[in-house]
């Protein structure tokens, strides 16, 4: 997609993309991969804590959501449908790393994920030097994890409560509660050091690599159908 193209439809609504895609314009499926890479990141380093297996999980959910989009019925939006998705395989991959765990407690080595650490270089560092940076992604990646992910989707990506609900399968007091927890867990004093959208930040050269992989998947999908 050019770059005359990608801004025509930066415009367009989520139903109106998948729509058009369901109608045969395959391409355009890119502008949602483009438009909700930086969310699903979030939410899923919010679950899993793990980078390489957050992008893996993050082209797992598109593609999923590709494959499914027949299914979608537009009465949610679509952003609630694509997050409920991730969440679903970021849980999964969760489970299956602490079954894998407990076979392996023995092996000092077993997790061969590459960590995410707090200490890689983000946009924040331009504003704030590194060690406070470090402490302040420490300090939401260490909250417990029902508060982590409320956290990220209301804090950081200014998800509402209804969707946060809807995404997490929760009641409207329950995310409010843990939300009011999570923050009481973090030092007040963070809340006058961070800039939210410079935190656990996707950037772009990584977006490229997602929307790119997504995309190739997506033309062998087509290519396999159209064999059939």
């Amino acid at each position: 997609m050019t770059r005359q193209e990608k801004k025509a439809t930066e415009n367009i609504s989520d139903n109106e993309v998948i729509a058009r895609v369901l109608a045969g314009e395959k391409d355009l499926y890119a502008v949602i991969v483009r438009r909700y890479n930086q969310r699903l990141y979030r939410v899923a380093m919010s679950i899993i804590n793990d980078d390489a297996e957050a992008e893996d999980i993050m082209q797992v959910a598109y593609i999923n959501a590709y494959e499914n989009l027949g299914k979608f019925e537009f009465r949610s939006g679509f952003s609630t449908w694509l997050t409920r998705i991730l969440i679903n395989e970021s849980l999964l991959r969760q489970k299956k790393r602490k079954q894998y765990s407990a076979i392996n407690e023995t092996m000092p080595e077993m997790n061969s994920y590459q960590t995410y650490s707090p200490g890689t270089p983000t946009p924040l560092s331009h504003m704030l030097n590194r060690e406070l940076k470090n402490v302040l992604e420490e300090a939401i990646l260490q909250l417990p994890d029902k508060y982590r992910t409320i956290f990220i989707m209301r804090e950081i990506e200014n998800m509402n409560v209804a969707e946060t609900r809807e995404c997490l399968g929760l009641s409207e007091v329950n995310v409010k509660v843990r939300l009011n927890r999570a923050k009481a867990l973090l030092r007040n004093s963070l809340s006058h050091y961070y800039r939210k959208e410079e935190l656990i930040h996707f950037h772009l050269l990584r977006c490229d690599k997602v929307t790119g992989f997504v995309m190739k998947h997506i033309e062998k999908i087509q290519l396999s159908r159209q064999a059939k």
